[in-house]
């Protein structure tokens, strides 16, 4: 019965971990909770079979499909999506006109702006446009149409007109998957659309990444990774990955380590 119990407990901390910061590492986990990492792997292994994480190689991810929506894909791994956005709101500055396109990571750095920064912020996402209005320094220009509730944004006709009469300084892409090879990718066929579209109108390509996104291949198409201008990758981003892209001449840009 003891020993249920403490199984018991365990998974309920691995999954609580999983929503924090959503990754866990076996070695940590065996580590802080005494055991043996063989103990924790067994529970991973255990814990993806019932469909709640997916097993990697030293630990697991939260399982978030191409149908988990922008409300609740914000309260995962936020510390982290935090630590990108600081590095990444460097890269907007006084006059610029930014897209900010829909995602967690995005709504963290809309987040992040400073309120005396002044910029014309343009976002199709309900949850971005929100999160810059009470700013003094920001001018926000609402893209508009049905919104998709999966992606938390207007992508569809109305939206993409929207986009037609402007010319962003920056787009601040988002991105369900970030390949060398196949680039930048999305899971639905309309945001994918409304995403290239958004960003070959832009003079330049920013996309935040956490790490479980690298080498992820969506369903559909963005743009090639050379048309992304800057990668904003976490602090322990795969050095080879890291080197794979600066190569191509993509300016590359580590968040800082935070607190977990």
């Amino acid at each position: 019965m003891q020993a249920d119990l403490l199984l018991r407990e365990r998974h309920a901390l691995i999954q609580n971990r999983l929503k924090q910061s959503g990754r866990v590492l076996a070695a940590e986990l065996a580590q802080e909770l005494r055991v043996s990492e063989d103990t924790i792997r067994r529970d991973l292994r255990d814990m993806a079979s019932a469909g709640l994480c997916e097993r990697v190689y030293g630990g697991a991810l939260q399982i978030l499909t191409a149908s988990s929506p922008l409300s609740e894909r914000v309260t995962v791994a936020p510390k982290r999506k935090d630590m990108l956005a600081r590095a990444a709101v460097g890269f907007l500055k006084t006059g610029m006109t930014v897209f900010i396109d829909a995602g967690s990571t995005n709504l963290a750095i809309a987040r992040a702006i400073p309120a005396d920064l002044e910029l014309t912020i343009a976002t199709n996402t309900p949850l971005i446009a929100a999160a810059v209005m009470d700013k003094p320094g920001v001018t926000l220009l609402l893209i508009g149409g049905k919104v998709d509730r999966q992606v938390g944004a207007a992508i569809g006709a109305k939206a993409q007109r929207d986009v037609e009469v402007l010319r962003p300084d920056l787009c601040v892409l988002g991105a369900c998957g970030v390949d060398i090879d196949t680039g930048l990718t999305a899971f639905g066929f309309e945001d994918a659309e409304f995403k290239r579209f958004v960003a070959r109108r832009s003079v330049s390509v920013l996309a935040a990444v956490t790490n479980e996104k690298l080498g992820l291949v969506g369903s559909h198409a963005v743009i090639p990774i050379g048309e992304c201008s800057t990668l904003v990758l976490e602090h322990d981003a795969p050095a080879t990955a890291g080197d794979a892209y600066g190569q191509l001449g993509i300016q590359l840009v580590r968040s800082e380590k935070g607190m977990e």
